[in-house]
């Protein structure tokens, strides 16, 4: 049987990370969570980011601290991302919520969004947070499944910058 898991970036896992990142370029699909998007040319750099998003306590304005994990199979694969808010400002409760996450093409359809999330909340409980607030497009049925399938409840629904967002919360005790 499949071992799945979830681990902070590392240089562990470089090179699979860095296949992951030029498949989905491939496929022009803006990449989610945000973290898939920072430059990650110079990998150390990288990883000095995602310390300070977790750690620091002068972020730049509008940015809160977050944890990013990879899932990773039992064969070291990295399938997806996920990155976790400690708290919501303003624009987070509007769009993007406390999880973000995102699995690379070659491995969807294949329960791993689902796993993703649900892993990911079990982080979330670690960090203290019982009610998770986690948003996706309106036309993105395959998250909002994912969502749903994580006892994720509809609370609303809006326009924001032109497109139609959904609003989940997921009681997390």
């Amino acid at each position: 049987m499949e071992e799945y898991k979830l681990v902070e970036p590392s240089c562990d896992y470089q090179d699979e990370y860095i296949n992951m990142i030029n498949e989905w370029k491939l496929t022009g699909e803006r990449m989610i969570p945000f973290i898939l998007r920072y430059d990650c040319s110079n990998f150390e750099s990288f990883l000095d980011e995602m310390l300070k998003l977790k750690t620091s306590t002068s972020l730049k304005e509008g940015i809160v601290n977050s944890t990013s994990f990879w899932l990773i199979n039992s064969q070291g694969r990295v399938l997806g991302a996920t990155n976790i808010r400690h708290e919501l400002n303003r624009n987070l409760l509007n769009i993007g919520g406390h999880i973000g996450y995102g699995i690379r093409p070659s491995e969807r359809l294949k329960g791993n969004a689902t796993r993703l999330l649900a892993m990911a909340l079990d982080k979330a409980k670690l960090l203290g947070i019982k009610k998770v607030l986690v948003t996706c497009d309106k036309d993105n049925i395959g998250s909002a499944k994912t969502i749903i399938n994580n006892n994720g409840m509809l609370d609303s629904e809006d326009v924001v910058n032109g497109t139609e967002i959904q609003r989940y919360w997921i009681k997390n005790e």
